[in-house]
């Protein structure tokens, strides 16, 4: 019968460890795997969740666009040019919109362009689009984060403004991160309560904005921004005159303006975080927040297109802060006031668009790590039923980008839309294979809108690669390159792996387990102490044909020492000593178990003690021979190896505060436990122990002596039982 760990046998007289108190400290209660289903989102949260990435991008769109026109050394004519290019990117947005509600329709259980690639091309091709998504998603952290920051400098005044440095807003952008990634570890409903509003609110007040705007035009009040020192600008020269160069210009602005969209894949990759029916339900989100996203796009850059609001090199103040200051007005209460809004929502909107991809990227590579793309460990869902692992790693690598770029919008734009738009069109070719292929009600229609999405988001790669493979497009191209390779062959490396543990029970007959005459059960013996006795209360329990215990001598001095305390504790048990001249202990180890196992109906276990310290200082002063030896032992056909752990970590810690508080002596000044400075020493027992021959031998509480009685009471006990060991394994 199976028991629930935790409800039928919870011991409350198990201490838990002072990790696990802290991160429930910090996150919370921990939650069980059957209140999964009430973490799943409704559709309002949903939109507030996983909206604000594309919605958001919206803040920073028309800018990038207007910075290369402005370079291009287009001058005024920059903010006429800017309407058609808003309209081209506008048209490819709702080429993709219908092209995921398809994706979402079919692929209701999320995974978005990877399951789409994966089904309709095979794993290898889907994982160009995993990479490209894991970049995207990293970028936008980057970028959301960076963006927010600048948005939040936009609002301070001007004299402050100009004090503030890059490496400051990189700390406050590496800071919201942080704060970001702990919100997401305590589960995706309270990030989403949280994080939902500055969705609805920034969409509402730059709605009113736009609103206004469009009636002081009418009433022919609206003013004209005058840039001041700082602004992006260019040199005219022939070659903008010519037509390459006036269509190289347009093609970088348009590729810039391709940021608008990035986000819009989100609601793809997480649709099984969607309450029931969850394919519908993710499909009503995805075109509202295309609606969204389109008008705020369309009205923050006809508003550019009206007000003239310039770009700055330093990227503050912001063209949308512009907009809100020239629009509103600065010079009234209310006016200011507004303003002030705009700004607030604008920062919380780009930070939490971040947050999309803390959504997004965790369900990805539990995706791809299900199927053996990546290490296994991001399918682990933590102490609030997210996946932990990804959100920390997601985290780290945005906060590298960060680091490394500086928290500058334009900078990073160049790393972001390859990768998005690479998945758009994986998932656009791959829903119009799948039309082809099943050929559903209207599938016509539908492998039209899927291919023509497709081929959109195919040119745009291209043109992105080109125009900016020198701003940092190639790094991207890189990244690709080495990639896609590295996950196949990590997928190589598991699939080699199933294959020498394959699963006996999927055989038609299970091959009968190999019996063995005789057992034999080696102790690997460096010390007598009580992680000693645990490892030969062990062996003996094991009930083998042959016990003996082994020491490999690398120090004669050492041995000699062993010897007389092993005779002097009457174990019961043979001590072998084999010679290790050139100090080689894994190698001898196996040397001397492959010898034994070689015989014929011969079995051999061995065991390893091995001592738990501290992990950072014990890593420190302590080797990990044992797992060496455990390591070479498996290999080695018909021997097995076992490791009894003994915790010295507790018991040093209960020794320490013993001392502390007076009632436990500790060793004399400058020497460790067993090391004296000649003469008899106490034992355990009241005789007399022999001076030692040198080096530190534990005594007292785990020492030689109190192993001693430990191992005499064992044999007296086993003597009385009538224990398996022959009388030639007796010392």
């Amino acid at each position: 019968m199976r028991r629930a760990v935790g409800t039928a046998i919870r011991r409350n007289d198990l201490a838990e460890g002072l990790g696990y108190a802290i991160k429930r400290r910090l996150l919370g209660r921990p939650l069980i795997n059957e209140q999964l289903g009430e973490q799943r989102l409704s559709k309002r949260l949903a939109l507030g969740v996983l909206s604000p990435d594309g919605i958001s991008s919206s803040a920073y769109g028309t800018e990038e666009i207007l910075i290369e026109l402005l370079k291009g050394g287009l001058a005024a004519a920059a903010f006429t040019l800017i309407l058609p290019i808003t309209g081209v990117v506008l048209f490819v947005m709702i080429l993709v919109v219908l092209s995921y509600r398809e994706v979402v329709t079919v692929y209701t259980r999320a995974g978005g362009s990877y399951v789409v690639a994966r089904d309709n091309f095979g794993p290898r091709v889907a994982q160009i689009a995993a990479v490209a998504l894991m970049v995207d998603y990293v970028v936008t952290v980057a970028v959301q984060i960076a963006a927010g920051t600048a948005a939040v400098a936009s609002a301070l005044p001007v004299s402050i403004m100009q004090h503030v440095s890059q490496d400051e807003l990189t700390l406050v952008s590496i800071v919201v991160i942080l704060l970001m990634c702990f919100g997401n570890l305590r589960g995706i409903r309270e990030a989403g309560r949280a994080f939902a509003v500055p969705t609805y609110l920034f969409s509402a007040v730059i709605i009113i904005m736009i609103i206004t705007g469009l009636i002081r035009e009418a009433f022919g009040n609206l003013p004209l921004y005058h840039p001041g020192p700082g602004t992006v600008t260019g040199t005219p020269n022939h070659s903008t005159l010519i037509a390459f160069g006036m269509v190289f210009v347009l093609l970088k602005a348009f590729a810039n303006g391709g940021s608008s969209l990035t986000g819009i894949e989100a609601v793809s990759n997480a649709v099984s975080a969607f309450k029931p029916p969850e394919g519908l339900n993710a499909r009503k989100v995805l075109v509202a927040e295309g609606l969204i996203l389109g008008t705020l796009v369309a009205g923050i850059s006809w508003l550019a297109h009206a007000t003239h609001a310039t770009p700055y090199d330093s990227g503050v103040p912001t063209v949308i802060s512009q907009e809100a200051g020239l629009v509103f007005g600065r010079d009234t209460v209310w006016g200011n006031a507004l303003y002030i809004v705009v700004q607030a929502t604008t920062a919380l909107i780009l930070y939490t668009g971040g947050n999309t991809s803390f959504n997004g990227f965790p369900f990805l590579a539990n995706f791809v790590a299900e199927d053996s793309f990546l290490p296994r460990w991001l399918t682990k869902r933590g102490h609030r039923l997210a996946f932990s692992n990804g959100i920390i790693v997601l985290a780290v690598l945005s906060i590298a980008l960060l680091a490394a770029v500086g928290s500058n919008v334009n900078r990073l734009v160049p790393f972001y839309a390859i990768g998005v738009f690479t998945a758009f069109t994986l998932a656009g070719f791959g829903m119009a294979r799948y039309h082809h292929v099943h050929k559903e009600a209207h599938w016509r229609r539908k492998l039209v809108i899927n291919f023509s999405a497709g081929v959109t988001s195919l040119v745009v790669v291209l043109i992105f690669a080109v125009v900016k493979f020198t701003s940092g497009a190639w790094l991207v191209i890189v990244i690709f390159i080495v990639g896609v390779p590295a996950l196949i062959r990590l997928n190589r490396q598991y699939r080699i792996e199933a294959t020498v543990l394959e699963n006996i029970g999927s055989r038609p007959k299970p091959p009968e387990p190999p019996t063995y005459a005789r057992r034999t059960v080696f102790v690997f013996v460096d010390d007598l102490d009580l992680a000693t006795v645990a490892a030969l209360r062990y062996a003996r329990s094991l009930r083998p044909t042959t016990l003996e215990a082994v020491h490999f001598v690398i120090d004669n001095v050492v041995a000699d020492r062993l010897r007389r305390e092993w005779v002097q504790a009457n174990t019961g048990i043979a001590l072998e000593f084999v010679d290790c001249p050139d100090r080689r202990l894994a190698r001898c180890a196996a040397e001397l178990v492959k010898a034994e196992a070689d015989l014929p109906g011969v079995g051999v276990t061995v065991i390893l003690p091995r001592r738990g310290y501290s992990p950072l200082l014990g890593r420190l002063l302590h080797d990990r021979t044992a797992d060496k030896m455990a390591a070479v032992i498996s290999r080695i056909p018909h021997a097995a190896a076992t490791i009894v752990p003994f915790d010295v970590r507790s018991r040093v810690d209960t020794l320490l505060a013993r001392q502390a508080s007076g009632t436990a002596a500790g060793p004399p000044g400058g020497l460790l436990p067993g090391q004296h400075h000649g003469g008899p020493v106490p034992a355990g027992d009241g005789g007399p122990v022999p001076a030692r021959d040198g080096g530190a031998v534990p005594v007292g509480d785990g020492g030689p002596a109190s192993a001693a009685a430990a191992l005499r009471a064992d044999a007296d006990e086993a003597g009385a039982a009538a224990s398996p060991v022959p009388p030639a394994a007796a010392a």
